[in-house]
């Protein structure tokens, strides 16, 4: 009999947690809206895994290996957008195998499947991005951690290397989470481990795994460290850590409850007494990610594994008498709070987003990485003006004959990226100075014209000076999607070259790579 009820729980289980991964699957293309094009830094990672290397100048390379399974296929856009979604659902996975650890039951699952569901991952797992695996990641590595806590068997030390090594192979944000949990682990007492074989024989696999990518960094004059350099003078100086802090009482809200009670049980709670270093463990990551003045989704994957303690806890806590009805309570929370929020969820029309702009602003969402407050949020206005852009260049590109070489030389990564992933002529190669396209201009011909994509606040001055290199120079086109970061960016046509262009771009790139 007991074996019975055993196995209607388990398919019960396993029920319920089939729902809440379609329910994700559906969600994150429910939120999406047709009105908008790709983000700029999707047509990015679309193009590096047609350049599949060890390393790229911004991201480690587990991206571009995605995006060359993508390829296969021809790009779709519901591919492109597939894959975050899919590394969202795996993440509710991970926090339901979490709590199974911790030894909760039906609500604990529910209710914390549920806080994941519908929280800040909605709108990560709406890009195709390094984010939404990273985030998976370190819930993985959480998860086999509790699992080395509970066992202490030298194969979850083996995952939860393999687990960095991976999360460090897609965003070296996983970093920080190494960084957070070692002075949790030297002030309790699960520093035993620095005197255990397994943990350095763990170690070496994660390095090994992660060397050809070291190997690559310093081939290349670790790039990462000029990133990094770029990154806080002209995003992280803008950053406000009372902005950090708010946001990351937005990401979770409708999970604050359960976060904040995850603490205390950790704290006093005597079951989780052996997992104390996630107490401290919190704290510290979050004040490094304080002091490194960070973004404040970088530290999305560092919540979900206390959504996990916080359901186990309220679920011993909630077990009798009239405390059971706050279980629905505790569930509804999120349900509601996404509902009432749906609005900002949702990727709304820039007209409604004018007509709702002073809670927009209120949320922080209308303040850019400059510092500055525009009319739409960053990734909406990211994700406009690509397939104009494209189409007139591609205008501007077919009025050369076949048999001539036109080189595509844009500004930044996103009008390349989308130039390549929306023209529909495949000869087209739109490259840039700006990120990986540097490495991608391929000069084994000569150039006989040249497209240049110039923005819109560095384009006045490009005909008087480019023209005297070439016979003819006219202006062709510009975006006229007013509510587009790329706005006004205008597409120049230079041709008959006066000068060896292949001569002049190569030391340009040279002198760019140097620099």
């Amino acid at each position: 009999m007991e074996t019975v009820g055993n196995k209607v729980s388990c398919n019960k289980r396993k029920l319920v947690l089939t729902f809440f991964v379609l329910a994700k699957l559906l969600l994150q293309f429910i939120i999406a809206n047709p009105y908008y094009d790709l983000h700029r830094d999707e047509y990015l990672h679309l193009d590096q895994g047609k350049h599949l290397a060890w390393g790229y100048l911004s991201v480690p390379p587990v991206t571009s290996w995605i995006s060359y399974i993508i390829g296969l296929f021809g790009e779709p856009e519901l591919l492109v957008k597939f894959f975050p979604a899919l590394f969202g659902a795996l993440t509710i996975v991970v926090v339901w195998k979490t709590i199974e650890e911790l030894k909760g039951n039906l609500f604990a699952l529910t209710l914390g499947a549920a806080c994941i569901l519908f929280s800040a991952l909605l709108r990560l797992n709406f890009l195709y991005q390094p984010n939404s695996p990273d985030v998976l990641c370190w819930v993985a590595f959480y998860y086999f951690s509790i699992r080395y806590i509970n066992t202490g068997r030298q194969k979850w030390l083996l995952f939860c290397s393999v687990i960095f090594a991976l999360g460090f192979l897609n965003k070296y944000n996983i970093v920080f989470l190494a960084m957070g949990l070692l002075p949790a682990v030297l002030i309790t007492k699960q520093r035993e481990i620095f005197t255990r074989r397994s943990f350095y024989i763990a170690v070496l696999l994660a390095f090994l795994m992660i060397l050809p990518n070291l190997l690559w960094q310093y081939n290349n004059g670790f790039p990462v460290f000029y990133h990094l350099r770029q990154l806080a003078d002209t995003q992280l100086a803008n950053v406000s850590r009372g902005q950090f802090l708010k946001e990351q009482v937005i990401y979770f809200i409708g999970s604050l409850p359960v976060i904040a009670t995850s603490l205390y049980a950790l704290l006093f709670y005597r079951p989780f007494r052996k997992y104390i270093l996630f107490f401290w463990s919190f704290l510290s990551t979050l004040t490094i990610f304080l002091v490194f003045k960070a973004k404040g989704y970088y530290a999305i994957g560092l919540y979900p594994v206390y959504i996990a303690f916080g359901a186990v806890f309220l679920e011993k806590a909630l077990n009798s008498g009239i405390k059971r009805y706050f279980r629905l309570v505790l569930i509804a929370i999120p349900v509601v709070l996404s509902i009432l929020i749906a609005n900002f969820i949702m990727i709304e029309d820039p007209e409604a987003v004018f007509k709702n702009r002073d809670a927009y602003r209120e949320l922080g969402m209308l303040r850019w990485e400059d510092g500055k407050e525009h009319e739409l949020p960053q990734d909406y206005a990211d994700m406009l003006g690509w397939k104009e852009l494209a189409t007139k260049v591609d205008a501007a590109y077919g009025s050369f004959p076949a048999t001539s070489h036109t080189l595509v030389l844009c500004d930044n990564y996103g009008q390349a990226g989308a130039i390549n992933y929306y023209s529909r002529n495949r000869n087209i190669n739109a490259v840039s100075f700006n990120a990986d396209y540097i490495n991608w201009f391929g000069l084994d011909r000569p150039v006989d014209n040249v497209i240049r994509v110039k923005e819109c606040n560095n384009s006045s001055g490009e005909l008087a000076e480019t023209s005297p290199f070439f016979d003819a120079a006219y202006k062709a086109d510009s975006v006229t999607n007013r509510y587009a970061r790329e706005y006004r960016t205008t597409i120049f046509v230079f041709t008959g070259p006066k000068i060896d262009i292949n001569k002049r771009l190569k030391a340009e790139i040279e002198e760019e790579k140097w620099h």
